[in-house]
């Protein structure tokens, strides 16, 4: 049973890698268009502080799916979920988040502590990467421990 299990559990995990490169393929696509509007459209050669920060939040989120890709690779090469990998993929998406943070589009209040809960998160993460370098953890949950022996 637990064959069919690990079996299945493949197959899903192929399919995500599918679906996650065409996402990549069309995120990397939509990249371009900003890029190339963003350097040719008003001023040539040079982007304003809003085309610079789309341009960066479109980049940061094909790095975010590239660093995904990378897990679920791994999880194929060696039945196992790397835990450093996820945790920089987090951190990585709580620096798009802040980069993409517009304070003009809420009050000030609501802004500051929409601030001081992604600095505990980036606290926590920080400190949590910290801990899986320094204890030398790269491997998380492994199935092939599980298995009878």
């Amino acid at each position: 049973m637990l064959e069919i299990i690990n079996k299945i559990e493949k197959v899903i995990y192929a399919a995500l890698m599918i679906m996650l490169i065409v996402v990549l393929i069309a995120a990397m696509a939509d990249l371009a268009y900003i890029l190339g509007t963003s350097l040719t459209d008003i001023s040539p050669w040079l982007m304003e502080s809003h085309e610079m920060i789309a341009v960066l939040g479109a980049f940061l989120l094909v790095l975010i799916g590239v660093e995904l890709l990378e897990t679920i690779k791994a999880y194929f090469r060696e039945n196992s979920i790397h835990v450093e990998i996820v945790v920089l993929l987090a951190i990585i998406a709580i620096a798009r988040k802040v980069i993409l943070l517009d304070p003009g589009t809420m009050p000030g209040i609501d802004y500051g502590i929409q601030l001081i809960g992604i600095g505990v998160l980036v606290t926590g993460l920080a400190a949590g990467y910290y801990l899986v370098k320094k204890a030398g953890i790269t491997v998380g949950c492994s199935y092939d421990d599980e298995k009878p022996k």
